[in-house]
């Protein structure tokens, strides 16, 4: 175990981050193992609507102080994985992104080695020296990128998507590198990437977690964790409606009371942000009628489960007395 430098220089403020515009141009670095000198690019990034409460913004800030990946945690639809392309935008840095799956593996977040083109090119013989060239077959993966990077004096910004879905050995397998911000290409060990002694160049790193299966402890240990609840009071609803311009406030007022409505029964997969967002969008685009939305419209764009539709239209099945349910 060794001591980390503790850096409180870089902040992200919600406050600095509203001010500003809905676009800005950063520069880049294209980064490759075969070229020595990396290209300068600038690129556009665009603002992402984004609301975090302070506690939040408070986690946020420690792991970049502490130079730890904020693994977020929490039911799906509830803002996990925009949160980095909002801290990305208000930094002004490139953003790597890695959406993992069943058959992720952690090496790929770092490199992948193309042995196959190559065993390829040699035999053919047509690409004379570029076939014995092992770095013109290694490509980096996204924490690669952003850890060679800051090699080259730029920080970025890495979201590693849901963790949750790859086998239980992806997390072990990326102890040491999330841990010192380093890395060797098996194949070619003269090949070697380090943050190095600075921290302002870490890169600020986001783990997000579905909760489908426990992590292990030895990964938890590296994190700073943060459980990102989902907004249950009508008013944190509405900023989150308002910051997505959704204008409409009566519509906005009936679909927060209908979402709050479904969430408090016994459903298999609870409608969250992502869901809300895109039914009151539909409902404001084709100018649903308010009174409407007491029928449920376009229910699909809520609840994604046949059993979680049938339990909807119980609730709102009229009773002997006239009510509802």
């Amino acid at each position: 175990m060794f001591k980390r430098s503790i850096d409180t220089s870089t902040n992200y403020s919600t406050i600095a981050y509203e001010s500003l515009e809905d676009s800005r141009k950063i520069e880049t670095l294209e980064i490759t193992v075969s070229e020595e000198n990396p290209a300068k690019k600038t690129i556009t990034i665009y603002k992402e609507p984004y609301l975090p409460d302070d506690k939040l913004v408070e986690a946020v800030n420690l792991a970049i102080a502490l130079g730890r990946p904020l693994l977020l945690q929490g039911e799906p639809g509830c803002g996990k994985t925009r949160l980095a392309y909002a801290v990305a935008y208000a930094l002004g840095l490139p953003l790597e992104v890695s959406y993992i799956k069943s058959t992720s593996r952690a090496q790929d977040l770092l490199y992948t080695y193309d042995a196959v083109n190559r065993l390829y090119d040699a035999q053919l013989g047509s690409e004379g020296l570029h076939s014995r060239e092992i770095k013109n077959y290694i490509q980096l993966g996204p924490l690669g990128r952003a850890i060679a990077r800051a090699q080259y004096g730029r920080r970025s910004v890495v979201l590693i998507d849901e963790i949750d879905k790859a086998d239980l050995d992806f997390p072990n397998d990326l102890l040491w590198e999330l841990d010192r911000l380093e890395f060797r290409v098996t194949e070619a060990p003269e090949i070697y990437y380090a943050v190095g002694d600075n921290p302002a160049l870490r890169p600020i790193v986001f783990v997000t977690h579905n909760e489908e299966k426990a992590l292990p402890t030895a990964f938890l240990r590296r994190c700073i964790f943060h459980y990102v609840e989902f907004p249950e009071t009508e008013e944190d609803l509405q900023q989150v409606l308002a910051t997505h311009q959704i204008s409409n406030q009566e519509l906005s007022d009936k679909a927060i009371a209908v979402l709050l409505e479904l969430r408090k029964l016994d459903l298999s997969k609870r409608p969250g942000l992502s869901e809300l967002l895109d039914w009151v969008g539909y409902l404001e685009a084709v100018k649903t009628p308010v009174e409407e939305l007491d029928k449920l419209p376009y229910l699909g764009a809520l609840l994604k489960q046949e059993s979680d539709l049938l339990k909807a239209g119980a609730s709102r099945t009229p009773t002997r007395n006239g009510g509802s349910c």
